[in-house]
């Protein structure tokens, strides 16, 4: 089913829910009662339904509809066992916690259903909600037709946030009691962020194993599987349960060539618990810049004049290996070379010894700072500012500072391999980020030698750009219609 065949089917009552369930399993899907038979006692009638046929997902969608929310496995499992031993009257019993008794449910069949629960709900500017807002952004420019939902309080189940992604912005901010449950059912389900949270991947698996839908989701790397060693404890086992309910899916579009191969090579270790597993492609993310209509006059009061800047973007958690360009730049300020290193972003799991280091060479007198935020005009500014920017982390799906400071004629030292060697195609210097000494060098050699600054720099200029709208229609092409080409001789075809 495509968008343009979406229906959806609304119930209040539990009268109405169970004459809705009748019509859907009997195999109608019209949208209003006089297109379709409703029986004259629908429960009697549904439960003959699901005895001939108990099957997992009629079982699914039962208990959806009559409870108002999105079950997991293991209750679709049981649930299903026990209609076979002692027949469907306990399972026709549900009825939706009180909490939710005041909204209605909406079925959407056939329909696009984009899950941007995380991403709508949070002011934070990570890679990954950049990525979704662009996205969301283009979507709703270009007049996609979708459901854009977020989740219940207690991850129970999809709410209605709006057609447009303005829409599902200012609902998320808002409470309501009253707003739709919305139930996916042989439609497609998209999922754009990345699911951490443990009771909404438990339902997400069971809809992706039962519902009937389609379902692609947004791979960004497989950072807590390859070097788990940078990544928080809590985000190895979420990121593990990630990964077991994405297992069910039909379609990872990965950001870059690179995370497509870590994904691919998860792909194949799947298979050994008997699951066919996700067909994997990369869509490569965009590249163009932040906007830049910011004169570099208005960052006066944020970094010196006269002096050479380097600029540092991106969380201080220990991936982005921000401490090893603090030691790097020590070496390099002990040469005797004079710059202003400049950090932009937040604080995230384990970067207290970042901000003690930093501390520390500020007390010596060394010109180093750090700032939580900035807006994407100022940030637009600072790269075109800077002399050149530094980012060797250790792991990335994509590396969007390296693209930002690139597509603004800024040339970056960045590391050698994986997607950074990737993107990092020209105006770049690429180091070994687990040697400070290479990346002190890197610096070193670039505050040194102008002509080859400017040389990179136009490189960099000279660089195609792929803009996020080239981007957004892409992946809606993979995600919803499964349209794209670069599937790696790997990757592992879906059930639809």
């Amino acid at each position: 089913m495509t968008a343009s065949t979406a229906v959806m089917h609304r119930a209040r009552s539990r009268d109405e829910r169970v004459a809705l369930l009748c019509r859907l399993l009997g195999g109608s899907r019209a949208d209003d009662r006089e297109s379709g038979v409703t029986p004259v006692d629908p429960a009697a009638a549904l439960a003959e339904l699901l005895d001939h046929d108990p099957s997992p997902s009629r079982i699914w969608l039962t208990i959806a509809v009559l409870t108002s929310t999105l079950p997991p496995s293991a209750d679709v499992v049981a649930w299903r066992r026990r209609v076979r031993l002692d027949g469907p009257a306990a399972l026709l019993a549900l009825r939706p916690a009180r909490r939710l008794r005041r909204r209605a449910v909406s079925v959407i069949e056939g329909g696009v259903v984009v899950d941007v629960h995380h991403t709508a709900r949070t002011d934070l500017e990570t890679g990954i909600q950049r990525v979704v807002v662009n996205v969301m952004r283009q979507w709703t420019a270009a007049e996609r037709q979708m459901t854009i939902v977020g989740w219940l309080p207690g991850d129970e189940g999809f709410e209605l946030l709006g057609d447009r992604w303005d829409q599902a912005q200012a609902s998320s901010r808002t409470t309501s009691s009253t707003r739709p449950v919305v139930v996916p059912w042989r439609s497609t389900y998209v999922l754009p962020e990345l699911a951490v949270e443990a009771d909404r991947l438990d339902r997400v698996q069971s809809l992706a194993q039962y519902s009937g839908s389609a379902t692609a989701v947004v791979g960004y790397d497989c950072v807590p599987l390859t070097v788990p060693e940078t990544a928080g404890g809590g985000m190895r086992g979420a990121f593990a349960r990630n990964l077991a309910a994405v297992a069910w899916f039909d379609r990872v579009a990965t950001i870059s060539e690179a995370a497509a191969v870590e994904y691919r090579g998860w792909a194949r270790m799947v298979e050994a618990a008997g699951i066919e597993g996700p067909q994997i492609s990369a869509v490569v993310l965009a590249d163009e810049s932040v906007p830049s209509d910011a004169d570099v006059a208005s960052i006066q009061g944020i970094v010196r004049a006269g002096h050479p800047l380097v600029l540092c973007v991106g969380s201080h958690e220990p991936r982005k290996n921000h401490l090893a360009v603090l030691h790097a730049a020590e070496l390099v300020w002990r040469e005797g070379l004079d710059f202003d290193l400049l950090f932009v972003g937040g604080n995230a799991w384990n970067s207290a010894r970042f901000l003690e280091r930093l501390t520390e060479l500020q007390r010596a007198g060394r010109s180093v700072r750090s700032l939580r935020r900035v807006d994407d005009a100022t940030l637009a500014a600072l790269y075109r500012r800077a002399s050149f920017s530094v980012f060797p982390s250790v792991n990335e799906g994509y590396g969007l500072p390296i693209v930002e400071s690139l597509a603004l004629g800024t040339p970056v030292i960045t590391s050698g391999f994986g997607s950074m060697r990737e993107i990092a195609t020209s105006g770049s210097v690429l180091v070994d980020p687990r040697d400070d000494r290479s990346i002190a060098d890197a610096i070193a050699g670039l505050l040194r030698d102008e002509e080859r600054r400017e040389t990179l720099a136009e490189e960099a200029r000279s660089r195609g750009v792929r803009s996020w709208e080239a981007y957004a229609d892409e992946l809606w092409s993979f995600m919803v219609h499964g349209g794209h080409g670069r599937t790696g001789p790997q990757s592992n075809s879906g059930v639809s």
